[in-house]
């Protein structure tokens, strides 16, 4: 008896996005079928409780709600458990914060074409998928049993000064002018940044600004 294909529904506000994996899961890939389109978080969810898609692949930054947002309403309903989340982002913080949220995989944009395949099989058949860029920071990545699967530890809390000085680089602020806008020795701004780095594994300028923005840390 011939096997059903694996519904499968991709969200991203990005068309060219959606259309580069329809062709390379219709090219590669007779199980799997995309069943449903979203490009946001609207439309995803409204594919959801129509029933139309047996995996979720959700682009983290869509609007209306985001990714995240619709992943969580997924994992309180009975839709839920069988999402991968889309993204451009392979930091640390992000990626945690998805698979708290209850993703069973997470694919980075850049590497998303060759993985989709494997990805989608494996979070259908109840395993987890990490991209291979990850595995710097988990140790493993691809197809990962779920019997080994765990999800992160709660990432660690920044102190009150800590989010004060995340906020102000990401207003693009040296460590010279946050010593001076805090009244703070430079050395001890230092010491604070060194310690950012450590609890967040952010160790890129540009990673540590995004992570501000996206967090609601930095302010006009």
């Amino acid at each position: 008896m011939k096997r059903k294909p694996i519904r499968v529904l991709i969200a991203d506000d990005h068309p060219v996005v959606i259309e580069g994996l329809k062709s390379v899961l219709h090219r590669t890939a007779r199980d799997i079928k995309v069943t449903a389109e979203a490009r946001d978080g609207r439309q995803a969810l409204e594919a959801a409780a129509r029933g139309l898609a047996d995996v979720y692949v959700l682009d983290v930054a869509m609007p209306h709600p985001n990714g995240l947002e619709v992943l969580d309403r997924l994992a309180r309903s009975a839709r839920g458990g069988r999402a991968i989340m889309l993204s451009m982002h392979d930091d640390k913080p992000t990626v945690e914060k998805a698979l708290r949220a209850g993703a069973r995989g997470y694919l980075v944009k850049e590497t998303a074409a060759e993985e989709i395949a494997p990805a989608v099989r494996a979070v259908h058949g109840g395993d987890c998928y990490l991209s291979a860029s990850l595995s710097r920071y988990f140790g493993y990545s691809g197809v990962i049993p779920a019997s080994r699967f765990c999800r992160p530890q709660e990432e660690p809390r920044l102190t009150e000064k800590e989010r004060d000085i995340v906020g102000l680089i990401g207003n693009g602020l040296s460590e010279k002018e946050i010593s001076l806008r805090l009244g703070i020795t430079y050395n001890t701004v230092h010491g604070h940044r060194r310690s950012i780095s450590r609890k967040l594994a952010i160790h890129k300028q540009t990673d540590l600004v995004r992570y501000a923005i996206r967090e609601g840390l930095s302010r006009p």
